[in-house]
């Protein structure tokens, strides 16, 4: 137990403070303009890594996204923009002490861009998966909004009988 000196409040702390595991997702953009075997090779090493640390609950692997802000980022040639980016995430279990190092590599691993780490759990994990697993099946469909806007006002027309 530590007291706070600035208020008379006892603070406890347990002494297996980290001990319990959870559920995590990391969510990272690569470098867009990595050839594709780098991006595998990128995203292996990052898998890999969580793997030693944890369980991996579920993943998706790298595709290319159009971002929907520019990242900005200071290297040591100068700053690089980004609109575009390798977008995965890996859920995985694991405790405190383990995440930290996970977190830490990722922080340090320059082919990552941007990354976010979340606390989730199993269930929300295998939903998103199965939803990402659907949506690859629904063929995207290619029509120009100049299409849609002569195809609802033919339909218009057709309903207005005069």
């Amino acid at each position: 137990m530590a007291k706070n000196q600035d208020e008379d409040v006892l603070v406890t702390e347990p002494e297996d403070m980290g001990a319990e595991a959870r559920v995590y997702e990391l969510g990272f953009h690569l470098d867009p303009e990595l050839p594709t075997e780098e991006v595998k090779k990128a995203y292996q090493a990052v898998r890999e890594l969580i793997a030693g640390k944890g369980a991996i609950v579920a993943e998706v692997e790298p595709e290319k996204i159009q971002l929907a802000y520019t990242i900005s980022r200071q290297e040591v040639a100068g700053r690089r923009d980004f609109n575009s980016a390798y977008f995965a995430w890996i859920v995985y279990e694991t405790d405190a002490p383990k995440h930290a190092e996970v977190i830490a590599a990722a922080d340090a691993n320059k082919l990552i861009i941007r990354f976010i780490d979340l606390v989730t759990d199993k269930d929300v994990a295998r939903h998103a998966l199965e939803v990402h697993e659907l949506m690859a099946k629904v063929p995207e469909t290619e029509s120009s909004p100049e299409e849609v806007l002569n195809t609802e006002l033919d339909a218009a027309l057709e309903s207005a009988a005069v």
